[in-house]
């Protein structure tokens, strides 16, 4: 989905041909590359931690994106319905890094916690042995 958006601001960013749009178009475009290329350079990454902190630079330049979809719009460079479809893209991947994220920090946390240790007495009744000479022995 990040691919697909990226491509659409590429499209998005292809039409905006006059000279007072050319930063906001490099920005626009930059943005929406960096998320992308940040969860590809994140999988890469050796760790869940690592993977997260590059999934996070994803999500950040989502949200720079968003923002200047918002300018685009309010000088006119890009039209509403497009504003709409990009913006509606922009959040839904958003959305999704933000999932990511707090998946694999869940994840991680989950395998730093101490595991809990059951007495042998308390084994025992968990999982009674079967009695000696039985068929299960």
């Amino acid at each position: 989905m990040a691919h697909s958006l990226s491509l659409g601001v590429h499209r998005a960013t292809r039409r905006m041909r006059t000279s007072e749009h050319s930063s906001l178009r490099s920005q626009m475009y930059r943005a929406a590359m960096s998320i992308p290329t940040n969860i590809a350079e994140g999988r890469r990454q050796k760790t869940d931690k690592n993977f997260a902190r590059f999934l996070g630079y994803a999500l950040n330049s989502a949200s720079e994106l968003e923002y200047h979809l918002i300018i685009a719009l309010d000088t006119g460079a890009i039209q509403r319905a497009e504003f709409g479809s990009l913006t509606a893209a922009t959040v839904s991947v958003r959305k999704m890094l933000y999932r990511f994220i707090e998946m694999l920090e869940t994840s991680d946390a989950k395998k730093n916690e101490p595991r809990a240790t059951i007495s042998p007495e308390a084994q025992s009744r968990l999982s009674p042995k079967p009695p000696a000479g039985s068929p299960l022995s």
